[in-house]
């Protein structure tokens, strides 16, 4: 990977309010950008809001169209990779939790949540790839909130190439601390053990259909160490550097890089 700045966006996200949605992405693509991030990752769904309720498919949108047609235009005037998220229908009516990437030269890639929480099954249907991105000098996987929980995803992508994971989430109820304790959990392990970034992001604000969203982001290295934290609870940006060496370090380490020595083939069911 190349040496990267990064900027998460700490944003409201009411259901259904597309367009105020896309005009405050605006804005903050614009601050990122002059403060020379080259790739701004939003939380989930925070085009068209997240909800459990039957209200999302109304905010639903299919991929072509409007949507796609702005954040074309605003990934192509900031000069920035635009990673942002919106529940998508497809021709067959169905409902995916969607996260979009948004290359200047008018390219954009998609990634369907693959692990729905309880509350999201009856609503949303799951994705079946798990796809790499590269853009501004990193390769990337995307996991959607729930999706983080699941060790083998983070592995799969490491694997694959992955030099990073964003994690964008839709998480209501708690404080940003609260929050953020319930995040070092995991995410640090999902880090270490696959020698990764880990970058994470959840909303702020309300809902508009009752709920409240602690704002918090959080950057975390490939040793599991914490990079830096956004805590504040209020709309804004974390901006933050990726260094390459970071990497380099810990993957050029032989005690402290592990996927070279994982035994795959005892892994499998019936081994014994």
């Amino acid at each position: 990977m190349k040496d990267i700045r990064i900027a998460t966006a700490i944003i409201p996200c009411p259901v259904g309010d597309i367009n105020t949605n896309l005009k405050r992405m605006g804005r903050w693509i614009k601050t990122a950008r002059q403060a020379g991030a080259s790739l701004v990752c939003f939380p989930e769904l925070n085009i068209t809001g997240y909800t459990t309720r039957p209200d999302l498919r109304s905010a639903a949108r299919p991929l072509a169209g409007y949507i796609h047609d702005r954040l074309v235009d605003m990934a192509q005037m900031a000069d920035v990779v635009i990673l942002a998220g919106m529940a998508e229908i497809d021709p067959d009516r169905r409902l995916y939790a969607t996260h979009l990437v948004v290359l200047p030269d008018g390219d954009i890639h998609s990634y369907r949540k693959l692990h729905l929480a309880p509350p999201e099954q009856p609503l949303l249907a799951p994705g079946n790839r798990i796809p790499l991105f590269s853009a501004a000098g990193i390769t990337f996987g995307i996991q959607l909130c729930y999706d983080a929980h699941f060790p083998e995803l983070s592995t799969k992508m490491a694997l694959a190439g992955a030099d990073v994971i964003f994690v964008p989430h839709a998480s209501p109820r708690v404080t940003p601390r609260e929050k953020l304790a319930s995040w070092m959990r995991h995410l640090p392990a999902r880090a270490y053990d696959n020698s990764v970034f880990v970058i994470a992001v959840n909303p702020c604000g309300e809902n508009g259909l009752g709920l409240s969203f602690a704002g918090l982001s959080v950057a975390i290295g490939p040793s599991g160490k914490v990079i830096d934290r956004y805590l504040d609870g209020r709309e804004g940006i974390m901006v933050v550097d990726l260094a390459a060496a970071d990497l380099s370090a810990v993957r050029e380490h032989r005690m402290r890089f592990f996927l070279p020595n994982r035994r795959p083939e005892i892994y499998q069911a019936g081994a014994s």
